[in-house]
């Protein structure tokens, strides 16, 4: 299909793109509007949460042994300076990562003052989140591998952030595929935008789908009761995030069948700071096409700055 004057309305767009088989018949191409720039604004709540992506300041990853956190320049987990020169120490043994806070420094867990306490870590059945002053800070476990991930709930990041840019909605892009499932769901190995450490998720099979009379294919994994897909395509090399976007579906149903919706693809944690573990798109997700739809990437919309703010 060639390529769709801005200024024809959704509806003509709709009944164009279901002519060639790409959008489900008899959509309420207004209520899908509405219900795509619903998703938007929840996506950007997201973000704005202080548990959000944006908060996110500093990943250290350790080994075992002792590590300073404070904002004297001479700590080995450097922080804004807003906070205590030595805020305390982190001792990593095969029992877990301690922090051992110092004396006279406020350090709260939840709402009570702390001065000694084995971090659980965020995989855990009691993860451990502690606070000092605006920052916060938590153990995060990957593949076997621990580090301290800190936050600023004051980061100045968050104030001035967005709006997000977005390619136009087109209906077009909300596509039926089938699931065709293995005989047995797969763990496969992804690479991350961290080298030399992958996620291992369950795959449950490859999901086939149409856009302009072409057939596609994408493998998707296993997120709670829903399907994760990481894919790339030709928009990454100027529109999007280098590395791929994210898109979740429901479910299929016993026919195998499932709705794409590009509509609601997102840039990875990664797009906004230097402090995330995202899945890359492998070489078998990453698309020969352009799919002009969801999130695109804005580098002033990026934080990859340390402690000094």
């Amino acid at each position: 299909m060639q390529k769709l004057n801005k200024s024809l309305s959704l509806a003509v767009i709709a009944l164009l793109a279901a002519a060639c088989g790409r959008a489900a018949p008899q959509m309420d191409v207004a209520a899908y509007e509405q219900e795509v720039l619903d998703w938007r604004a929840g996506r950007l709540e997201r973000l704005l949460k202080p548990t959000g992506y944006l908060t996110q300041i500093g990943l250290h990853w350790l080994e075992e042994g002792s590590y300073t956190i404070g904002s004297d320049p001479d700590s080995d987990i450097l922080v804004p300076e807003t906070a205590a020169g030595l805020i305390g120490e982190f001792q990593v043994s095969p029992d877990g990562v301690r922090l051992v806070v110092e004396e006279g420094v406020r350090v709260f867990h939840d709402e009570t003052p702390v001065t000694d306490i084995l971090m659980g870590a965020d995989t855990s059945e009691a993860p451990v989140l502690l606070s000092h002053g605006s920052l916060a800070w938590m153990i995060i476990e990957r593949a076997g591998k621990l580090a301290v991930r800190v936050r600023d709930f004051e980061h100045p990041f968050v104030a001035t952030f967005g709006p997000l840019p977005y390619y136009d909605i087109d209906p077009a892009l909300r596509v039926t595929g089938t699931l065709r499932p293995y005989a047995e769901p797969r763990t496969v190995a992804v690479n991350t935008v961290i080298e030399g450490f992958q996620q291992f998720p369950v795959a449950p099979g490859v999901a086939s789908f149409e856009i302009d009379g072409k057939q596609y294919q994408l493998e998707p994994t296993l997120s709670g009761d829903k399907l994760f897909f990481v894919f790339g395509d030709d928009t990454n090399r100027d529109d999007t995030y280098g590395v791929g976007r994210f898109v979740y579906a429901d479910m299929p149903g016993e026919d195998g069948e499932l709705i794409l919706d590009f509509n609601k693809s997102y840039s990875p944690p990664c797009a906004f700071n230097d402090f995330s573990t995202c899945p890359v798109a492998s070489p078998r997700n990453r698309l020969q096409a352009r799919i002009e739809a969801g999130e695109k990437f804005d580098p002033a919309l990026h934080y990859s700055g340390g402690a000094a703010h």
